[in-house]
């Protein structure tokens, strides 16, 4: 057999509801999704990036980057990511990178750690695993815990404080770790997902990702340490904006100092 590809594929639609269109904002002088395509290129396992959208717009917005066209009518981005990954012809044994839309920051050795743990795993799934930033609430529930098997891969996802400290703190290796939302699939897994009912412990915590191992498959999770931040509203674009203007400023005063 040869050697799997790896393609990464970025799912970008514009209706969102904090920030409608935030896809195309181009306060940077280029739009938010092809930042995270100059980000994924940067990475060193992906063969190919791509986007799936269904908008013409979006299309139209990004010279130079392979873009497929894919049904409105998806009820979520793995969907979508199933259709790009037919359309562009994969075998069942290349491998599928989930980079979301507005993550313009993300590191691009969390999608090398992440390629790397499905590479070095059976499972049909990996994603990844952080520890906790100091100042970050475990028990928040805005934050999406994971805790992991001796075996690296994902035992269960939660939005609870998990697992529950009974004597006041946690066993040596028994902290939970802060969820990474970066999934990479195995092509032949993600025909199989699209048809796998909805499950209660999904339905129950509004996380997805529990319905892969309700159906009784696994996730392996890679550890790697991340502090990037997607974009949910305009306010973070702003900040996004005014990073990304700031370590222009940085480069180029250094070009003059040379």
């Amino acid at each position: 057999m040869s050697r799997a590809r790896v393609v990464a594929v970025i799912p970008a639609r514009l209706g969102s509801t904090r920030f409608p269109r935030k896809v195309l904002a181009a306060e940077t002088g280029r739009p938010l999704v092809m930042h995270v395509v100059e980000a994924a290129r940067r990475a060193s396992s992906p063969d190919a990036v791509c986007v799936a959208t269904d908008s013409d717009e979006v299309r139209a917005a990004l010279d130079g980057v392979r873009v497929v066209m894919t049904s409105p009518e998806h009820p979520n981005g793995t969907s979508r990511l199933a259709e790009a990954a037919a359309l562009l012809g994969l075998s069942d044994h290349d491998i599928v990178v989930n980079v979301q839309g507005d993550e313009p920051e993300i590191e691009t050795g969390l999608i090398d750690a992440a390629v790397a743990a499905l590479r070095a795993s059976s499972a049909p799934v990996a994603t990844v695993g952080s520890p906790f930033a100091p100042g970050e609430d475990p028990a928040n529930p805005n934050i999406v815990k994971v805790l992991r098997s001796a075996a690296g891969e994902a035992l269960y996802f939660t939005r609870a404080l998990a697992p529950f400290p009974r004597d006041g703190g946690f066993a040596p290796g028994a902290g939970p770790l802060k969820h990474v939302g970066i999934y990479v699939y195995r092509r032949a897994f993600l025909r199989r997902y699209v048809t796998l009912a909805p499950t209660p412990l999904e339905i129950t915590e509004k996380l997805e990702q529990l319905r892969v191992l309700e159906h009784g498959e696994r996730i392996a999770v890679a550890l790697f340490e991340s502090h990037h931040c997607g974009i949910d509203t305009p306010e973070q674009y702003r900040a996004f904006v005014a990073r990304a203007r700031g370590a222009r400023g940085e480069r180029s005063e250094g070009r003059a100092g040379d």
